[in-house]
């Protein structure tokens, strides 16, 4: 389970095709042979054309995997050293050798100014192409791996392969792996079918238009985990549920579902996606030799990296056999202590399908951020106290279970992929695994995202954002470092590991079967979210925070709200945004108990906008704690009449301005993460 700025769920049901895909055919179509396309006239090799935003926005157009990371020297140009060669993209060119551009670079460079000059299409689909890609800048996340040891480089060039292989599955998985052949060659329409995984746009509000597709004609597409013929009709997965036939496969998350001469049947993905997880299973294992223990025994990490060369090793047997299970255990065996890589590369969350029931494969791989180690040695002993408050707010039939969880580990992220590299957005925290035993038994392992939304670009859009939807008096306490959001991180995947999660029953009846996949979803990163708000004044009466670090909390929550709020409750398949949702319902809430007021008449702290959120930081508690506890009662009781009725009145209802917010905050652009790797 994550807390994220944004989920993508782009495995829509189709409109045009009943076919499945292969699984094993790569994901980009055979992109233009751009050096050979007729260039314009040569232009100085000052490269003074466009400025640094131009630059990269252009770049995102012409699907070209270069990044102009910053003019550090102020000079206005882009520098050899701060130009970045990106990863993920069809095509691969070295942009810098031995200190200066490469002729390359000049014939790219020569490409982005004449894009910036071409007259705007006439084409009603290529204008919403343009919009659609400029609705989200790219945001680089840079490693530098200069100095970095001979093993170290040798292990992430293995993961970088195992990762594309991961791609191809996820491709397959989402029903995508065969449409690359029909993106038209123009540059716009192949850079959005890269980015957003497929046809179907993703940034606000194009995500609602079915005529803002990469491929003419293709409005939807069919995901690989169920059988294209039973993903007809207005609600296809309440069929899968409730078919005889399916009822009982529909909920195995490793697996999808094909039609046999004998019926339906359950198909692992070790078979339905065999070459490419064999792939994946051979670079981890070539990952895992490239280790060598003594090389990195220190006197606070004895072991070495044996911890991560088991993972490895488990990874890449999961991948053969489909038992994730000694994986898991691998990975929950891994902390800050005893390695200084954060792996995880599996089938994890959700909600890229219909019916939020069959795992996405994911790459998550990271650096250990040593910071955090503080946090969980002071939130460590208070784990049980957690679990035991919650139980006594929420009350029968809930009851406290003895808890031993792994608080986050802070990282900073060196590239995702497969499902967790998203077009808009990235998780910037995640508990797991959401299945198995050591869900049963209360183990996990959670980790925070820590560098990023961290980069000054970030950072001042985010601010801009919040200045014009909150007042002055709420800005005072607007937070200045990542602290704030990095706390409501810790707990809100803290929160996923107390009171009734993924393997919680009530007399037989999980969650998933009760509220069915989405609604599941969203409910419990909804108890996760006000878990994160709750355990703020529970803790400061320990003394474990101060008063203005929950205020600091406080607004960055609202924050992070609005953000979520204004990019829409529903996907283009009316499937619900687990996070918009959950915070149209937190906010909307806290707005009928006064903890937050919305005054039309109040001036925004940006000092031209009109109307601005207030917050009652003396009525947030008890707010946030009667939340918690509606939401811990509907999650212990399974009561979908409650669910449904806060989600009617919150969601789809009035009390939230959430046209307001949308305009506010689509002024700016989505973060799109892109990722680079400083090899020299």
């Amino acid at each position: 389970m994550r807390r994220t700025l944004s989920l993508v769920s782009v495995a829509l049901l189709s409109a045009c095709s009943g076919s499945e895909p292969p699984p094993d055919q790569p994901l980009y179509a055979d992109p233009p042979n751009v050096t050979a396309k007729p260039l314009p006239a040569p232009v100085k090799k000052t490269y003074d054309a466009l400025d640094r935003a131009t630059f990269n926005r252009m770049a995102t157009r012409i699907n070209a995997p270069i990044y102009w990371l910053a003019d550090t020297n102020g000079n206005g140009v882009p520098d050899p050293s701060e130009i970045k060669s990106l990863l993920f993209y069809p095509t691969t060119e070295e942009w810098v050798k031995d200190g200066a551009f490469t002729a390359a670079f000049d014939v790219y460079y020569q490409r982005l100014v004449a894009a910036s000059k071409a007259p705007g299409p006439t084409d009603a689909r290529q204008k919403l192409m343009l919009r659609e890609l400029d609705g989200a800048a790219s945001v680089l996340v840079n490693t530098d791996l200069s100095k970095a040891s001979d093993e170290t480089r040798e292990v992430v060039k293995h993961v970088i392969a195992a990762s594309k292989a991961v791609d191809q599955i996820y491709a397959a998985q989402l029903g995508i792996a065969s449409l690359g052949g029909s993106v038209p060659s123009d540059d716009a329409s192949q850079s959005v079918f890269r980015r957003d995984w497929g046809p179907s746009c993703q940034t606000p509000p194009l995500d609602q238009d079915p005529n803002c597709t990469a491929i003419p004609g293709v409005t939807k597409v069919v995901t690989d985990a169920y059988p294209a013929s039973l993903q007809t009709g207005s609600d296809p997965c309440k069929k899968l549920e409730s078919d005889p036939g399916t009822k009982d496969l529909i909920s195995q998350p490793f697996s999808v579902i094909r039609k046999t001469p004998k019926g339906y049947a359950a198909v692992p993905f070790s078979v339905a996606y065999a070459t490419p997880m064999k792939a994946v299973a051979m670079e981890l294992r070539a990952a895992a030799d490239a280790i060598n223990d003594k090389n990195d025994v220190t006197l606070t990490n004895p072991g070495g990296e044996s911890a991560f060369k088991a993972y490895l090793n488990a990874a890449a047997k999961g991948f053969e056999t489909n038992d994730w299970n000694p994986a898991d255990e691998a990975w929950v065996a891994m902390n800050s202590h005893n390695s200084k890589f954060y792996l995880r590369i599996a089938p994890d969350e959700t909600g890229y399908e219909p019916c939020s029931q069959k795992a996405g494969f994911q790459v998550s791989f990271a650096f250990i951020n040593q910071n955090g180690i503080g946090l969980q040695d002071k939130l460590t002993p208070v784990e049980q106290s957690m679990e035991d408050s919650f139980a006594q707010l929420v009350g029968a039939p809930y009851r406290a279970r003895n808890v031993s969880f792994h608080l986050p580990d802070f990282i900073d992220v060196i590239f995702n992929a497969g499902e967790a590299r998203n077009a808009v957005g990235a998780t910037i925290g995640e508990s797991l695994p959401n299945w198995g035993p050591l869900v049963e038994a209360g183990k996990g392992r959670t980790v925070a995202m820590a560098n990023l939304y961290d980069d000054p670009d970030s950072r001042a859009v985010r601010k801009k954002k919040a200045e014009s939807l909150l007042g002055a008096s709420v800005m005072a306490f607007y937070p200045v470092d990542q602290n704030s959001s990095s706390l409501e991180t810790v707990l809100h995947e803290a929160t996923h590991n107390i009171g009734p999660g993924g393997e919680y029953k009530l007399n037989g009846m999980s969650s998933e079967k009760a509220f069915g996949g989405d609604l599941s979803a969203m409910l419990e990163e909804l108890k996760a979210q006000t878990g994160a708000l709750y355990y703020l004044d529970v803790l400061q009466k320990k003394g474990l925070f101060s008063p203005d670090e929950v205020k600091h909390a406080y607004v960055d929550s609202v924050v992070w709200g609005l953000n979520h709020i204004s990019r829409g409750m529903y996907n283009g398949a009316h499937q619900r945004k687990p996070y918009s949702q959950l915070a149209a319902i937190q906010i909307g809430f806290l707005m009928d108990e006064h903890a937050i007021t919305w005054d039309d008449k109040a001036t925004a702290a940006n000092g031209t906008d009109h109307g601005a959120f207030v917050i009652d930081f003396d009525r947030m508690p008890k707010a946030v704690e009667k939340l918690m506890r509606i939401v811990g009662s509907i999650k212990a009781k399974n009561d979908v009449t409650g669910a449904i009725a806060l989600s009617k009145k919150y969601v789809d209802g009035t009390v939230v301005p959430q046209a307001v917010i949308a305009e506010r905050c689509l002024r700016f652009p989505s973060p799109n993460f892109v990722y680079a790797i400083d090899w020299k």
